[in-house]
């Protein structure tokens, strides 16, 4: 038969739950059973935190590492899954994360990580040996589920709804939204990679519905107590918090040091092409008309951009590097040898290319919007940004 999770859903808060979960099989039967899902999902490529700002540097592959090997023994019984859609988009820094992702939860021990729409858009000629590589235990349509025993339950984790088990706890790993998932019937967990953060678990059909943190910023952590028939008698949900408190761990700090070198020599080469025929002239032209504007820049932390990558050590990640220098990726910026002139975000960040407005005065350059911020101050790297509060800061005078 299958598991009965008719029985009441209890949820601990976020500072309470380990301390009242563990306690759960003290005064519980010797016969009964815990279970730890530990469950991520639409990481959508997210690796580490940019530290763009102090509320958004949650999360990273190194600190989730971390977490599970301080803990392992107080998690135990446990699963690991990923829910998917948790790889980066398919460029060549892309492919590069793809290796780093699957090597990563090869080191944390994943019992399942779901291929839903960004794992397919790989070509499979390219993540085919990947999952090979690294022994990867994919849940997708074209494989089977897993089955595996932890604390003396069998466990089903599959992504085919139409693949229950009987007599086991099936997890099912989708990428429908919470509000779909409710009407999926006859399995007992439901952990979903769509991308919405639930902060408790939606209930339907006898199954307990939650989601993957988007970007990795926390882990989930559902509990499960059954009693010696095996039916659910507890639970409940947290979500671990993964800031700088948490210990990285080494093994996977070194394979994501790797991954910054090798972003490092794809950058290199990039440099190393000679620019030519850009529509960006550098600040270091404006300043022959617009003196006075170029002192108040240089009073703002547009002037010193550049130099916070630095001190991070992604100066050369191009994810980072876009929006702390002039026109990178659209013909401006190329690295320090070839287009020093571009660093740091200047007066084109904003404004746009000067090239026209510098040999014909007469045409106009790009006046300053919302939209023209937003497209670096967002709100995962700018949770703070209030266009006016900021455009004060940088107007000139």
């Amino acid at each position: 038969m299958r598991i009965s999770l008719k029985k009441s859903i209890l949820t601990f808060s976020a500072g309470g739950f380990l301390s009242a979960v563990f306690l759960l099989p003290l005064s519980a039967g010797a016969q009964d059973k815990i279970l730890n899902i530990l469950y991520t999902g639409s990481r959508i490529g997210e690796l580490e935190p940019c530290g763009c700002s102090p509320k958004t540097e949650g999360g990273g592959l190194a600190r989730l590492s971390g977490y599970i090997l301080k803990h392992k023994g107080e998690l135990s019984p446990y699963v690991l899954v990923d829910a998917g859609n948790s790889m980066p988009e398919d460029t060549p820094q892309g492919r590069l994360k793809a290796d780093v992702l699957l090597k990563s939860y090869n080191t944390m021990g994943y019992d399942a990580i779901a291929f839903f729409k960004r794992e397919n858009a790989f070509p499979k000629d390219f993540l085919n040996p990947l999952v090979k590589k690294y022994d990867t235990p994919v849940i997708s349509k074209d494989s089977r589920p897993e089955v595996v025993e932890r604390g003396g339950l069998k466990i089903n984790i599959s992504s085919d709804r139409s693949a229950l088990k009987k007599g086991r706890l099936n997890i099912l790993l989708t990428d429908k939204p919470s509000s779909e998932a409710k009407s999926i019937k006859g399995w007992d967990v439901i952990i979903t990679s769509f991308g919405e953060t639930l902060d408790e678990p939606v209930t339907a059909n006898g199954a307990i519905i939650v989601s993957g943190y988007p970007q990795g910023k926390e882990l989930g952590i559902l509990t499960l107590l059954f009693n010696e028939k095996g039916k659910l008698v507890k639970s409940g949900n947290r979500w671990q918090p993964l800031g700088k408190d948490i210990k990285e761990d080494a093994n996977v700090r070194s394979v994501l040091n790797e991954y910054d070198a090798k972003v490092a020599e794809l950058s290199k080469e990039d440099d190393r092409k000679t620019a030519s025929g850009s529509q960006y002239i550098g600040a270091v032209n404006c300043v022959v008309c617009h003196r006075p504007f170029i002192d108040d820049w240089m009073g703002t932390r547009h002037s010193g951009a550049f130099a916070s990558l630095v001190k991070v050590g992604k100066s050369q990640d191009p994810e980072c590097v876009k929006c702390h220098v002039v026109g990178f990726g659209e013909g401006g910026f190329k690295g320090m040898q070839s287009t020093p002139e571009l660093v740091n975000v200047q007066c084109e960040s904003c404004h746009g290319p000067g090239r026209e407005h510098a040999n014909d005065y007469s045409k106009p350059m790009r006046p300053i919007t919302e939209s023209v911020c937003l497209k670096c101050h967002t709100k995962a790297n700018s949770p703070d940004f209030e266009f006016q509060k900021y455009y004060d800061k940088i107007n000139h005078k």
